[in-house]
């Protein structure tokens, strides 16, 4: 097998939230693969639901021997061991951590509920956007067949999102 570009995007807006991602990006690197890239860290506005607290959001890239399954089910480790637990009422909610996989390499994956790549939404939310901008502008959805800066260029979101210095 060979090693596969895997993006994932990251959010936490609970607790100390930019240590909850530097522990993810730690935990990912030790049983995913090599961190390749990350981008800045963002603060968002959450999506999908009312919270006074923002999130922070990071988009980082794995190099990876493992299959798409097998990245999920380390990511769901990972979350939990950093106190994620998941509303079985409410889809959108606050969290300490949460981590998607954006992209596999270039495949399309469609086994739902779990498994969607690339992730299913991720050209609406700009504070998926903006960090993979950042790293990958002229990379292409592979669906869409748009480059990231070209879907933010006409994303709908209007809630905010700022890079932290």
């Amino acid at each position: 097998m060979s090693n596969t570009e895997v993006y994932l995007g990251l959010g936490s807006n609970q607790g100390n939230r930019a240590n909850y991602l530097a522990q993810a990006i730690q935990r990912l690197s030790q049983r995913i693969g090599q961190c390749k890239e990350c981008s800045a860290v963002y603060e968002s506005k959450p999506w999908g639901f009312e919270c006074n607290t923002p999130f922070l959001n990071q988009v980082v890239v794995l190099q990876t021997l493992l299959p798409p399954e097998g990245v999920l089910r380390e990511i769901g480790v990972i979350e939990r061991e950093l106190g994620r637990i998941r509303s079985v009422t409410e889809r959108y909610t606050s969290r300490t951590i949460d981590i998607d996989i954006l992209l596999f390499g270039n495949e399309v994956i469609n086994r739902p509920p779990d498994l969607v790549v690339p992730h299913p939404r991720m050209e609406q939310r700009r504070f998926v956007l903006v960090p993979l901008v950042e790293i990958a502008p002229n990379e292409q959805h592979p669906i869409l067949g748009s480059s990231w800066t070209e879907l933010l260029a006409t994303c709908n979101d209007t809630g905010w999102v700022r890079k932290l210095e």
